[in-house]
């Protein structure tokens, strides 16, 4: 049986879910994001959002977006982690994040299979967890944006300034990158802005005049991509698109969920994490409905709080695939009756007179 909570205190499924209906029925101006949901959620989530003319941002959005805009300005070349472990023969690790988006790093790319004979580099790896066999270059992630211009000149013979790393170490990546059969450069938008992010896939493009190189971008979690995909089919755009005049309008600023919150546009939120209890990263503001995982009331104090199943775990979902790059089916591990996001928006978009399929 789902919990649910109001202003922090235990209440009747039902009560709850009248209660969200109304606060989404007297919005003007209502917020759908968090969306750390499944294909499913993320459709019925975003046809909801047509329907009330609400937005529709995601909790990562920052992050993704970032390589988004490389791939709309200039193009990306990419391949999967799967294609990476089989095939590459040196990789590029590039920034310390990567661990934090993806903790199954080592096994995707095969970093933890001693019969491998293959070039590890790394750039500015800070504190991530050593990997046996690799080569560190740099420190921070400060230093990321010169050394990579750094590189970037070095591979094609011009002459470059100070970077804090010696003259030597840059010479010998630039050969090391030059003699690999097979390159994959790997990074997380979480280290980089849009410009450097440009600048490695320039030098992977460059790489690609003297041997065979391409790219791996780590996606945050929350299924990101997955809802990503689903806003893209269903409004031909990204998230941070709204429905405010009718039809789908996507646009950088002015649809970003915390921009709005912070300058009190957003009269009403949703806010939905299936896949862990995280709590919306803002503190007061309009009255929020909580669509989260875990049986326990989230800080904050929501209008409304409703548990929901995790995809994959209380019951059957379609989720993005990180090491395959594509959508999967996965079966439920620890099937319960909890409600899902699919089911919970279903029930609510009910109670408010709005449908919510698509």
């Amino acid at each position: 049986m789902a919990r649910a909570w109001i202003a922090g205190k235990p209440v009747a499924l039902e009560r709850a879910l009248t209660e969200a209906a109304g606060l989404l029925a007297a919005s003007r101006c209502p917020l759908v994001t968090g969306l750390g949901t499944d294909i499913a959620g993320a459709r019925a989530a975003i046809a909801l959002a047509e329907r009330i003319g609400a937005v529709v941002d995601h909790m990562n959005a920052e992050i993704l977006l970032r390589d988004l805009a490389v791939v709309r300005e200039a193009g990306m070349m990419l391949t999967t982690p799967n294609e990476a472990r089989l095939r590459a023969d040196t990789l590029l690790l590039v920034g310390p994040s990567l661990e934090m988006d993806a903790p199954e790093l080592a096994q995707w790319l095969g970093l933890d299979d001693p019969s491998r004979q293959r070039a590890i580099l790394r750039l500015c790896p800070e504190r991530a967890p050593p990997i046996r066999g690799e080569t560190r270059i740099g420190r921070d992630a400060d230093q990321l944006p010169g050394l990579l211009a750094a590189l970037r000149a070095q591979l094609a013979g011009r002459a470059i300034g100070k970077t804090g790393v010696s003259a030597k170490a840059l010479t010998d990546l630039a050969t090391q990158l030059k003699a690999a059969r097979f390159g994959v450069a790997v990074w997380s938008a979480r280290d980089l802005d849009a410009l450097v992010i440009e600048m490695l896939c320039g030098i992977v493009s460059d790489l690609n005049a003297h041997t065979r190189f391409t790219g791996f971008p780590i996606a945050p979690g929350d299924n990101v991509v997955g809802v990503l995909q689903a806003s893209g089919w269903m409004t031909g755009f990204p998230m941070r698109t709204g429905f405010g005049r009718g039809y789908p309008e996507h646009d950088l600023w002015r649809f970003d969920g915390a921009r709005m919150l912070a300058a009190h546009e957003a009269d009403c939120v949703l806010w939905i994490s299936a896949y862990r209890p995280a709590t919306p990263p803002w503190r007061g503001g309009p009255p929020a409905i909580a669509l989260t995982t875990g049986d326990a009331a989230i800080g904050g104090a929501p209008a409304v709080q409703i548990e929901v199943g995790r995809p994959g775990v209380d019951h059957d979902a379609v989720e993005h695939f990180a090491p395959l790059g594509t959508l999967v089916a996965r079966e439920a591990t620890q099937r319960s009756e909890t409600l899902s996001v699919v089911d919970a928006i279903g029930r609510i978009a009910a109670l408010s007179g709005a449908e919510s399929g698509r």
